[in-house]
């Protein structure tokens, strides 16, 4: 190849070791194009692990790992039914995992050698396309075809139903933001980690004498982690909350939040 060549700092991780010390083998190679589905299947089997640990053996005066799982989900419990109501605890096994998933891949960019997912946008575009796809169906199946065909229209009465002009031009700006949401959700939170990840290799790469700073940004990438988990699901659930009505609760008081 001809010309300089530029590639983005980036934190040594465990498959760019192994990629790099086995370069002679080829299948090993496709192992770099799968590192981020690999980070996320690891992040997933540690959460198993420890769902399965904690549930194993419920007692009624929980030991540490139960009751702090516990605390966990009747905060997230809390969190969801504040901006939804009672009929968004339905919907909080959903948010939940989200957040949880989210939050420790976010954080795993921390773990030496191991890569944060949420750093790429596939799986942040992932996430956001499985969030959009679920509000579409609780739409559907909140309210009906013919009302969430009316809700696409910004449930127009009077002469303005009759009009047709504005039912359609409503339609099709709903539609569009719809669509947008995901794409708005996956990369605000894969640009935000992308940064945190890139901020902490330029450091690293200081060697002894970045080791204060890096220390300090840690920290920060610690705060924005759990700050874009937060965003994420808020944004989630208030995209819930736009269909669901709990007798007029979640509407107002999601536009109050907003």
């Amino acid at each position: 190849m001809t010309g300089l060549e530029t590639t983005q700092p980036e934190l040594t991780n465990i498959i760019t070791i192994i990629v790099e010390r086995f370069h002679d083998v080829a299948w090993l190679s496709h192992l770099k194009i799968w590192e981020n589905v690999i980070f996320s299947l690891f992040i997933v089997t540690v959460l198993s692990t420890v769902a399965y640990l904690a549930s194993r053996k419920k007692e009624i005066i929980p030991g540490r790992l139960q009751g702090a799982v516990e605390l966990l989900v009747g905060g997230l419990d809390d969190f969801v039914c504040g901006v939804l109501g009672p009929k968004g605890r339905k919907y909080t096994p959903f948010i939940g995992t989200l957040f949880i998933y989210i939050l420790f891949m976010n954080l795993s960019g921390l773990i030496p050698l191991v890569k944060s997912s949420t750093s790429s946008w596939s799986t942040t575009l992932a996430l956001a396309i499985c969030v959009f796809v679920y509000v579409q169906y609780t739409s559907v199946k909140e309210l009906g075809i013919k009302g969430y065909l009316d809700h696409l229209m910004g449930n127009p009465r009077g002469f303005l139903a009759w009009s047709g002009v504005f039912p359609l031009m409503m339609f099709f700006v709903h539609a569009i933001s719809e669509l947008v949401r995901p794409i708005s959700l996956s990369l605000r939170l894969r640009s935000n980690i992308w940064g945190d990840e890139m901020l902490l290799a330029v450091l690293a790469g200081f060697g002894v004498k970045g080791v204060p700073l890096l220390l300090f940004s840690s920290i920060l990438v610690i705060i924005a982690s759990v700050v874009q988990t937060v965003v994420f699901c808020l944004l989630t659930t208030i995209y819930f909350a736009f269909i669901i009505s709990d007798d007029g609760h979640s509407v107002e008081h999601t536009k109050e939040m907003v």
